[in-house]
């Protein structure tokens, strides 16, 4: 079941567009991301979708509209840091949010554990780090055991350590069902937590589906031979090869990582042909996210 389906959403400025007649679709239980440099879009897209933003034109549904106007009950957030009370402890700050949200009987305890701070639970916010901040965040957009979970960039700040922990947290709170939708331009991030992507760009979408479709780990080959021709035909037959391009007598093939040199090479010679040029390198996925984005 789609938990958000987004039609032609756009969101302008004065002449900016921050969001460009986008459509995309989140399913339940994916750990979505929405990657993007910044200023393409991303914040003003959650802000349309929680209602604090008002977008010019398009619409947006949740949970397929089964909750009416209920839906925000269903929904935690953090786009960005909320205000505790300093001198009060993680389980007090906690309580007082899940007052506000008028949740009775919440589970401080285990949203608590969920985010590794149960050990400094009646400890003062005020001698938190910035990272254990951070995780309180999530803890209160967990209060009410929302069905879906959004996140603006929850490792901004954060240092390596920091960084990975917030990782970890969302990997289990994924593993207890919930559908994570979570913006961030940090490629490495994305690959690492997320199950689905969607690229965007100056409030475009540029891609979208899984993140091993869309982002690979695919390896670049150039090849060549004293006949490209055949040897171009030769390859666009063997499974795990992908674009093929040529220049100056070259070929430049994008191959899935378990094809080896020692392959194309016996393949090339059982066809009767001698390759004169044969070079393989990893394809970052920099790389692939900077052609996705070039020139959009």
């Amino acid at each position: 079941m789609p938990v958000l389906q987004i039609q032609q959403l756009t969101k302008r400025y004065g002449a900016i567009t921050a969001v460009n007649d986008l459509s995309m679709e989140v399913e339940a239980g994916n750990v979505f991301g929405i990657l993007g440099p910044n200023g393409s879009g991303k914040t003003t897209t959650l802000g349309s979708v929680l209602g604090i933003i008002r977008p010019d034109s398009g619409s947006f549904t949740w949970f397929e509209g089964k909750y009416g106007h209920n839906e925000r009950m269903h929904i935690g957030a953090l786009l960005e840091t909320p205000n505790f009370y300093p001198y009060l402890s993680a389980v007090r700050n906690l309580e007082i949010v899940a007052h506000i949200k008028k949740i009775e009987a919440p589970d401080i305890d285990h949203w608590l554990e969920l985010v590794n701070l149960a050990q400094r639970k009646n400890s003062a916010f005020s001698t938190f780090s910035f990272g254990m901040k951070q995780r309180l965040a999530i803890a209160a957009a967990l209060i009410a055991d929302p069905e879906v979970l959004i996140f603006d960039e929850p490792t901004n700040g954060l240092d390596p350590q920091g960084i990975a922990e917030v990782r970890e947290i969302i990997m289990r709170i994924a593993g207890e069902g919930k559908t994570i939708i979570m913006a961030s331009h940090i490629l490495d991030e994305v690959e690492k937590v997320c199950s689905h992507v969607a690229i965007i760009k100056r409030g475009k979408l540029l891609a979208v589906g899984e993140v091993g479709a869309i982002l690979s780990n695919d390896r670049q080959v150039v090849i060549g031979a004293d006949e490209p021709g055949r040897l171009r035909e030769i390859l666009a037959n063997l499974p795990g090869i992908g674009q093929i391009s040529e220049k100056n007598n070259l070929l430049t093939l994008q191959v899935k990582p378990e094809i080896s040199a020692a392959q194309l090479n016996k393949l090339a010679f059982d066809h009767g042909l001698t390759l004169n040029h044969l070079v393989m390198r990893p394809k970052s996925l920099e790389s692939e996210f900077l052609e996705i984005t070039a020139g959009k």
